[in-house]
């Protein structure tokens, strides 16, 4: 895409609470966007709606912006030249350019109470008529007003929208988009209590601020003509204008704040989503990459990170369509950037979440030798507290398990003796405690009771499973016989054999 100016950008979050996966996927469309274009990433907060302001949220805005890996180039914490970069602080500007819209015609006060106006709603709603303000206030003194009824005594300020013709602008994803000015209404654009609108703020940011490209969600496209009209109203030369695709649930139903915890971006963190994965999925949905090793050249590449994107990156060829944000594909590339993690790597991000859920494994020599047997089946770091936990405490199982099918609880209880006293003779050899010291003699006892067939073994391999973790899936047996070592492995079999002489009683 050609630009006549150095590109900028911004992705302009509200602190009303996390950072929506939404603005994750703007934020990273926007690095790709600016990058592909030598330009800049502008990071600017929008706090100017005081009832939904939450204190702690822009600092979580930041922070789900890094654990991305998204820097920006400006914002409230880096500085720039076109600051202050948070909204609240720049009121008196805005509070000036509504005042200067006024005085050339282009705005006018609205002194009509929230009442009037709730029954002018509700007589336009009888009449089936859309809801729009009737402009009684336009071309009035505040004294003229203030004899009618209605009245109150803090105004606020309505731009005047045009009401013939067509409003047109060329939306760099969607095509060009109309709007017939007869269905606008005069939105307000400065509050009574001196705060702007969106519809105020966010164009005059964007013009002071040089942003050149805006890049939003595609709700916001029936605001598109107030906020051209402001430009108007200035003589300001418009950004272009992109509106993205919904994010949507692989039911392609919205993802809602509430109904839906990975809404926020912090619910991958805390899931055990790696940021390289989750980047990775968002960039699938706005770029091709081509896979070098298919000689299909409409292949593409699963497995790529923020270079790739940015490299690959046409905001043409983003599409209106929904994107669907598909938990399990994300955790598919999860499992493969885990299994990518050296041994280290894995145990410094896995050792959190043991820790959360009560296991205390810090400098225990078992999580490295258990996640290694692990790694292969993680799919996400929160997992592993599930899938690992046997390996640092006993856990209660019902003791029927010990049974498998087709056997009875004194066959059961007689294959486990047998068992138990195989673990005695290899903790006693001089070979050491390892899967490979293991597994001969139990493949010999299988022999010993004729357990000939592989299903017959597993039955044996099976009492065994259960007796020394509890459950009857798990990774190897004889390596995970070696990581709880000789004692665990004892010392449970000898509780476990108690349960089946219950159960054979």
């Amino acid at each position: 895409m050609a630009t006549t100016a150095p590109v900028r950008v911004r992705l302009a979050p509200s602190p009303t609470g996390y950072l929506h996966i939404g603005s994750a996927f703007l934020a990273l469309l926007d690095v790709a966007f600016a990058a592909k274009h030598g330009g800049r990433f502008i990071l600017r907060i929008e706090d100017t709606d005081q009832k939904r302001f939450v204190p702690e949220a822009e600092e979580a805005i930041y922070e789900g912006l890094r654990w991305l890996g998204l820097q920006w180039h400006e914002g409230p914490d880096v500085g720039g030249d076109f600051g202050p970069y948070r909204q609240s602080e720049r009121l008196p500007l805005y509070q000036a350019a509504a005042e200067q819209l006024v005085r050339q015609g282009d705005a006018y006060y609205c002194w009509c109470s929230p009442e009037r106006l709730e029954q002018m709603r509700r007589e336009q709603q009888a009449r089936h008529q859309p809801p729009k303000y009737d402009r009684l206030c336009l071309g009035k003194t505040e004294a003229e007003r203030k004899k009618l009824g209605g009245y109150t005594d803090r105004p606020v300020i309505r731009l005047l929208m045009p009401s013939e013709g067509q409003t047109v602008f060329e939306d760099l994803i969607r095509g060009p988009i109309t709007f017939d000015n007869a269905l606008q209404q005069d939105p307000v654009i400065l509050k009574s209590d001196g705060y702007p609108t969106y519809h105020l703020a966010a164009p005059y940011d964007d013009h002071a601020m040089q942003i050149t490209h805006i890049t939003r969600g595609e709700e916001w496209i029936p605001s598109t003509p107030i906020h051209l009209r402001i430009f108007q109203g200035f003589g300001w030369e418009p950004p272009r204008i992109a509106h993205t695709p919904l994010l949507v649930n692989a039911d392609r139903t919205k993802i809602s704040k509430r109904k839906h915890p990975w809404a926020k971006v912090s619910w991958f963190r805390d899931e055990g989503y790696l940021p390289e994965a989750v980047i990775n999925y968002l960039g699938s949905l706005m770029v091709h990459v081509p896979d070098p090793s298919n000689p299909d050249p409409s292949v593409d590449r699963d497995l790529f990170g923020l270079q790739e994107i940015i490299e690959y990156f046409d905001l043409s060829r983003v599409g209106p369509s929904a994107k669907i944000v598909d938990l399990e594909k994300l955790s598919w590339l999860n499992g493969h950037y885990i299994r990518q993690l050296s041994l280290g790597e894995l145990v410094d991000k896995v050792r959190p979440f043991m820790e959360a859920a009560g296991l205390h494994v810090a400098g225990d020599p078992r999580l490295p030798a258990a996640l290694a047997l692990e790694q292969e089946r993680l799919k996400r770091l929160a997992e592993a507290p599930q899938l690992l936990s046997f390996f640092f405490r006993d856990e209660a199982y019902d003791p029927q398990l010990l049974v498998p099918r087709g056997l009875d609880p004194q066959t059961a209880l007689a294959y486990l003796r047998a068992a138990r006293e195989v673990v005695e003779q290899v903790a006693a050899r001089p070979g050491g405690w390892t899967a490979e010291t293991l597994e001969p003699p139990f493949r010999d006892l299988a022999a010993r009771l004729g357990l000939a067939t592989g299903k017959q073994r597993g039955q044996l391999f099976g009492i065994v499973r259960v007796a020394i973790t509890g459950r009857t899936a798990t990774p190897p047996l004889f390596e995970t016989m070696a990581v709880l070592g000789a004692e665990t492995v004892r010392r449970r079999m000898d509780e476990a054999l108690a349960k089946l002489e219950a159960l054979a009683r």
